[in-house]
């Protein structure tokens, strides 16, 4: 496993940094997983990609994504990305399982923090803007029935890239301001470890990535 040190960028920086991996990985038809962890500064929406954006109001940074998927808000949050050839992964070539292999490093991250994640079930939820969060797949890693983690995924010549938010914490009033909807149905690790700091935590799950012999 190779790995990217966590840093904080712009919306624009995060995502060429992520198409850059993918595209170097092709041309160098890397065989080792690459895992990278980053925050956003200023916070910022970033859009699937083919999602409109004529919903948004607010003065915000906008970016668009490779994957698909609705809109985020990326503020108080670590996101993780996750390059590899589809080949290395167990049963690769199906979405959903390939899915379930990356988001299950996080799942047994948590389980270090002595907390029990899942993936969720299908849920559809009337959401006329298209926030993220409030949407399960099925694939998306959930605490108590609750999303914490959501994640999105791009596939091109042979490699993917998944990439998704980890919520650490998030602010109500201001997400439902921007997406004018009730936000529920999520929770946060701040909510599930109220004594752990972002520092940590981030920390914490670099030393799994970097210690783990689970990971190819």
């Amino acid at each position: 496993m190779k790995y990217y040190g966590f840093g904080i960028y712009t919306g624009e920086e995060n995502m060429r940094i992520d198409s850059e991996i993918l595209d170097n990985a092709i041309t160098n038809q890397e065989k080792e997983p690459i895992f990278r962890l980053y925050g956003w500064s200023p916070k910022c929406v970033s859009l699937g990609r083919n999602q409109k954006e004529d919903f948004l109001t607010e003065k915000i940074d906008v970016v668009r994504r490779l994957t698909g998927g609705r809109a985020l808000l990326h503020d108080d949050e670590i996101t993780y990305s996750f390059v590899a050839p589809v080949s290395v992964i167990p049963n690769g070539e199906t979405v959903i399982e390939s899915y379930k292999y990356v988001s299950g490093i996080l799942i047994d991250f948590f389980k270090t923090l002595g907390v029990s994640l899942d993936f969720g079930e299908n849920k559809k939820v009337s959401t006329h803007f298209d926030y993220c969060m409030l949407l399960s797949t099925g694939a998306d890693v959930c605490y108590n029935g609750q999303k914490i983690i959501g994640s999105a995924q791009y596939r091109k010549s042979g490699y993917l890239l998944q990439h998704g938010s980890i919520l650490f914490g998030y602010d109500k009033e201001f997400l439902e301001h921007l997406f004018k909807e009730e936000v529920k149905g999520i929770t946060t690790v701040k909510d599930i470890l109220p004594n752990l700091s972002k520092e940590e935590f981030v920390k914490k799950l670099e030393n799994f990535i970097l210690n783990s012999t689970n990971i190819n």
